[in-house]
């Protein structure tokens, strides 16, 4: 999936999360698929290109149509063109993090191309990510947000793309 061209001042975003172990007899489990999409959709609603496996293989849907060296091929070739990185580690219902080997490679991608990067986790799960993923600052920019409060505020997000490129974020409206 390649992201539409919207204009030389907007940034590529690669999203990544749990895909495999997100999968279950019922297909993708339901509140991680909803707080994705929702991301997605902040994203895209602010008119960044999204890159987004979640989106490629139709949250699971597809997956099967894609071989291993292809998802490698892809996801690092979004890698590479991103402007950040956003991997989703949200909690899982035993209240650790998802597992989630693919985004754990993605972030070591992210780190050795030196992009900036957004962790979303539940605060109870931050101390619960292993000391590399809370150490990647030592390398590139990084923030660890709470997942809910960005699923709760349309504009936190972006603003805190905005901090992390070095962009300016667009004014918040009060109602």
């Amino acid at each position: 999936m390649k992201p539409v061209q919207l204009s030389a001042n907007q940034l590529n975003i690669f999203v990544g999360g749990p895909i495999q172990y997100a999968l279950g007899e019922k297909g993708f489990d339901q509140p991680l698929k909803n707080s994705i999409a929702l991301v997605i959709e902040q994203l895209l609603s602010k008119k960044y290109n999204v890159f987004s496996a979640h989106l490629d293989e139709k949250f699971g849907v597809d997956t099967y149509l894609f071989t291993p060296d292809r998802v490698t091929q892809r996801d690092y070739a979004w890698m590479q063109s991103c402007d950040a990185f956003i991997a989703l580690l949200p909690g899982s219902q035993d209240g650790l993090p998802y597992r989630t080997d693919g985004t754990h490679v993605e972030l070591g991608w992210a780190s050795a191309l030196q992009k900036p990067i957004i962790v979303l986790t539940h605060k109870h799960c931050v101390e619960k990510l292993s000391h590399l993923v809370r150490g990647l600052n030592q390398l590139t920019p990084v923030i660890i947000a709470d997942i809910q409060e960005v699923l709760a505020s349309e504009a936190y997000l972006s603003q805190l793309l905005c901090r992390l490129t070095a962009r300016r974020a667009e004014p918040v409206l009060s109602a």
